[in-house]
């Protein structure tokens, strides 16, 4: 009962801690007037990825690497299955060439160099950290210099500037509530695992996995519901690239992450390839440049498929 109340707990504060960075990181870019994409991909991105980055942390300093690495695989599985296609029930989300040149190619090359780096060998080193982290930097310099609006979207009406304080408030507030709800996650996640027999990396790439994508979840919806859809898809697209790229490698920098659970070589990272695949072809069809109700419904269909395999 104890091990689900700290699960319970770590969610909400996860919750809230998100919400809370999301208002400052959306404050910030105001203060800095960036495109609504970059701010999507790089800001917001960055806030709804830290409950991911400190729990990978947390789990592999602790000596539990699957719940790292099967946190964020089954984090990109869900922002896209489960996060995107929610979004996309809510409303369609048109996109622009920009998506499909930049976007897309950048989010499957940072699953193709983590797939690359770990299937062979079973193991992320530090260096292979270092290059990941290195290819991010890249990837957010030209964002900054170069990225044009991928997404159409309808002008915001209700952006405030907060001051300063403010931000800065929510930026702690936030901070702090992702580290103790990610703190109580893992600890009620890993002890109902035990409890039930079931692996780290299962609870990893299910309920971890979900925990850690409600920021998304939450920030995606808010967006779309407040017409922000840039902020949206930016967000997750760049969630995914953070997580590999920024969680992973700074993860694997201060402690290698081995694979100890062969399920995520065998089945988890092909999962995450594919959907991460999928996305290009449902934004062409059935209508051109748009992502409908009609992917949200395959995409759902195809989060649930993966769900039950890994679990059955």
């Amino acid at each position: 009962m104890l091990n689900v109340l700290f699960i319970v707990l770590g969610l909400g504060l996860l919750i809230a801690g998100g919400n809370w960075l999301l208002k400052s990181a959306v404050a910030l870019s105001l203060r800095l007037n960036i495109p609504k994409i970059v701010i999507g991909m790089t800001v917001v991105s960055f806030a709804t990825s830290a409950p991911e980055l400190i729990v990978s942390i947390q789990a592999a300093l602790d000596g539990f690497p699957d719940l790292a690495l099967g946190n964020v695989v089954g984090s990109n599985i869900a922002n896209l299955g489960l996060v995107l296609a929610i979004t996309i029930l809510l409303g369609s989300i048109d996109v622009r060439r920009s998506f499909y040149t930049t976007d897309w190619p950048v989010m499957m090359l940072a699953s193709l160099l983590f797939f690359g780096f770990i299937y062979f060998d079973g193991e992320l080193q530090q260096y292979e950290g270092i290059i990941m982290v290195i290819v991010l930097f890249l990837f957010l310099v030209y964002l900054l210099r170069f990225q044009k609006t991928a997404v159409v979207d309808e002008l915001p009406e209700d952006d405030m500037p907060l001051p300063l304080y403010k931000t800065v408030l929510f930026l702690g507030l936030g901070g702090t509530a992702l580290w103790g709800g990610s703190e109580l996650l893992i600890k009620g996640a890993v002890n109902l695992a035990n409890t039930f027999g079931v692996s780290d990396r299962v609870i990893g790439i299910t309920v971890v996995s979900i925990g850690t994508s409600i920021p998304e979840l939450a920030a995606s919806v808010i967006a779309v519901i407040k017409k922000e859809k840039a902020i949206s898809l930016g967000n997750l697209i760049g969630s995914n690239i953070f997580n590999l790229l920024a969680v992973l490698g700074i993860t694997s920098i201060i402690t290698p992450i081995r694979v100890m659970d062969q399920g995520l070589l065998t089945n988890d990272i092909f999962w995450m390839l594919g959907i991460s695949f999928l996305i290009l072809p449902l934004v062409f069809l059935p209508k051109g440049l748009r992502l409908g109700w009609r992917d949200g419904i395959v995409l759902v269909a195809v989060y649930l498929t993966f769900v039950y395999f890994t679990i059955g």
